[in-house]
């Protein structure tokens, strides 16, 4: 499992990917890494590389190939995966693959405490979120749709993840507002009471309190 990874953090997964191919020096793999967009799959913290790239040596998943000196750059040291390094990088892949996680999500932090806010002033927060999620969602199509002309879609398949996950995000939240602007969305009255006086309803505080004790 993830948890018990020897290293875990997801730059080593990016770097055994990266160094699958051939042997190649921590300035490589970084250029490679950034090239295919892997850093933003993958939330890499650049600041952390050559820490990864040591403890994927020490636990075995790497081995020193050798070095190499190119113009006034200072020697750099090349490493090459090992046959445990291939086991962990496959082992890796169909954890995060098959094993569903929560992950956290500032949206949904945000939402969690959403009632603090009025309703109207709330509505009008998703609407610019919406319109950004909209221009975001355009983008990536347009860029979707240039890389299938030249990239296999085996390797375009996490873009395509990206974007229906922002896609049901821009479709929940539409709806979501739909039921703010309608009037539709379930105790809006409460909800408004409580922002206009100041005081929480006694119906709203009952609703909390039930939410309490399910949790």
């Amino acid at each position: 499992m993830a948890g018990r990874r020897k290293v875990n953090n997801l730059l080593g997964l990016a770097v055994l990917a990266t160094v699958v191919e051939r042997p190649m020096h921590p300035y490589e793999m970084a250029t490679l890494i950034r090239a295919r967009g892997k850093d933003r799959d993958m939330g890499v913290k650049w600041g952390s590389l050559y820490t990864v790239v040591r403890n994927l040596e020490k636990h075995g998943f790497l081995a020193v190939e050798g070095t190499v000196r190119e113009g006034a750059h200072p020697e750099r040291t090349i490493y090459r995966i090992t046959d445990a390094g291939r086991a962990e990088l496959t082992d890796w892949a169909r954890d995060l693959i098959a094993t569903p996680e929560r992950e956290q999500s500032r949206f949904l932090a945000g939402l969690s405490v959403g009632a603090v806010l009025p309703p109207d002033e709330l509505a009008g927060l998703l609407r610019r979120r919406l319109a950004l999620l909209d221009k975001d969602i355009a983008a990536q199509r347009e860029m979707l749709d240039t890389a299938r002309r030249e990239v296999p879609r085996l390797f375009l398949v996490e873009a395509e993840y990206e974007l229906a996950v922002r896609e049901a995000e821009a479709s929940w939240v539409r709806s979501f507002l739909e039921e703010l602007t309608t009037g539709s969305f379930p105790g809006l009255d409460l909800w408004r009471a409580w922002h206009e006086s100041g005081r929480m309803p006694p119906e709203a505080a009952d609703l909390v309190e039930r939410g309490r004790t399910k949790d």
